[in-house]
């Protein structure tokens, strides 16, 4: 889903400095599930930087802001660091006028790839270096992937490792509820082909498979756009998607056209969508898993990201009332691998210091990543963390899709210019379940960015 935001003049930041010893979220050494030994190293490494100031700029305000905070009072407690947190409703525009003035922070945490890519060409980041990209390589799910979206060119036209990456969402899921495949007796489909199996068996047995709700209100669409992406990542090569996402790969390609088609072959069929075809595109998406939960069931599958659960009805058992599984691949191309639609947040130095470093190398301990995961809302591919950290077995479970996956990619809409992605695609696939053929959404997608050049 594309993120943006209204620029207001005055921009608002906060500031909060982290937290004391005493107020270390979990006391170092007494639970056996964090990577204490980690913590314990990187504190003996880095016992030189006492009072040293490292300011710090991210996206992360209310609840994260305080998740982010209870991390980094391990970073202050084993540095001795004087380390300051801020952040701005309109954080992506503060970072740019912040460097563009020449007063940036020491550390700047982005979810945006473009965004960075800009900063790095303008001279405003500083190379991470091979090391710490062969580390994410080696230890990181689909290293390469997350290797390739901290790699821009600088202002000298180098490519370099600029942006460490540090919390990770997780988009290719469907949930279910286990009650119900249980009365019927349906298995969860391991391939693509076996989904269109399951969906066609759900009609045989008299049910409706689906619900898929694309209302969004200005932003109506966008569910639509996440479908197509899985699909791109599970019909085409990572390098055709990266092309599709730049234009290099026209919207009218036959390869993106199918993506759709397919697509369609779940949303365009009035017996396989709750409501019919017309409640797709009018259907809210906060509303419209509630089809799962009703008795009988309205539907058995729904496709969105891991933070659909916020719109079950209340009182919902994740795991036991309903669940998910990985959005499966198809047999018919292995060689694909694992693909993972998502997203996440990267890490850059914006001014250089001692401290700045030390910062990046603490990201590499377990202990900074553990520390979250037993709260809320963390995912990680890092492969060296504890899984038992996790606060419940449903982010466990999302956690093992990173970190099993084999090529990892954004959400294309958002790495597309915000007249297409959060623009003529979002419409397009209005238009598509609408009526419209796929080729002539495609070639409607087309023209507008066509307009843009």
């Amino acid at each position: 889903m594309k993120k943006s935001f209204l620029m207001s003049v005055a921009v608002a930041a906060l500031f909060a400095g982290a937290a004391s010893a005493a107020d270390l979220k979990f006391a170092p050494g007494q639970d056996s599930k964090f990577n204490w030994k980690s913590y314990d190293e990187f504190k003996a490494a880095h016992a030189d930087l006492k009072g040293e100031p490292l300011t710090i700029f991210g996206p992360w305000r209310g609840e994260d802001e305080a998740f982010f905070l209870s991390v980094l009072a391990y970073f202050t407690e084993a540095t001795g660091v004087d380390a300051k947190y801020s952040s701005s409703e309109n954080y992506e525009q503060q970072i740019v006028i912040d460097t563009q003035a020449g007063s940036p922070p020491n550390i700047a945490v982005l979810p945006q790839p473009g965004l960075l890519a800009d900063l790095a060409g303008k001279g405003f980041l500083t190379p991470l270096g091979d090391e710490n990209s062969k580390w994410i390589k080696d230890n990181y799910g689909a290293g390469d992937s997350w290797v390739g979206y901290g790699t821009y060119k600088g202002k000298d036209g180098k490519e370099s490792f600029y942006a460490f990456p540090y919390k990770a969402d997780v988009k290719s899921l469907v949930w279910y509820v286990p009650e119900n495949f249980e009365e019927a007796g349906y298995k969860i489909p391991t391939t693509m082909e076996e989904l269109h199996a399951l969906t066609d068996q759900i009609v045989k047995d008299g049910g409706v498979p689906w619900c898929i709700g694309l209302g969004s209100g200005g932003a109506t669409g966008w569910p639509a756009t996440d479908w197509v992406e899985d699909i791109m990542l599970r019909t085409q090569p990572p390098e055709a998607y990266d092309k599709w996402t730049t234009n290099d790969l026209k919207f009218t390609d036959p390869a993106v056209v199918a993506a759709i088609d397919e697509f369609g072959k779940f949303a365009k069929n009035e017996k396989y969508v709750n409501g019919g075809v017309a409640a797709v595109a009018s259907t809210d998406f906060r509303d419209s898993p509630k089809g799962l939960f009703t008795v009988p069931p309205k539907c058995y599958l729904h496709h969105q990201a891991s933070f659909i659960p916020s719109f079950f009805p209340e009182g919902t058992k994740l795991g036991q009332d309903a669940d998910f599984f990985y959005m499966p691949t198809y047999a018919s191309h292995p060689e694909l691998g694992k693909p993972v639609l998502g997203a996440g947040t990267l890490v850059s130095i914006t001014k250089d210091l001692k401290t700045a470093r030390a910062f990046i190398d603490f990201l590499k301990t377990p202990i900074a990543h553990e520390v979250w995961m037993a709260q809320s809302s963390f995912l990680t591919p890092y492969k060296g963390v504890s899984t038992e950290a996790y606060a419940n077995p449903q982010m466990k479970k999302e956690g093992e899709i990173l970190t099993s996956a084999t090529t990892f990619r954004f959400d294309g809409s958002d790495l597309m210019p915000g007249k297409i992605g959060a623009g003529a695609f979002w419409t397009g696939m209005v238009d598509f379940v609408g009526g419209k053929s796929a080729q002539d959404a495609a070639a409607e997608i087309q023209s507008a960015w066509d307009g843009i050049k």
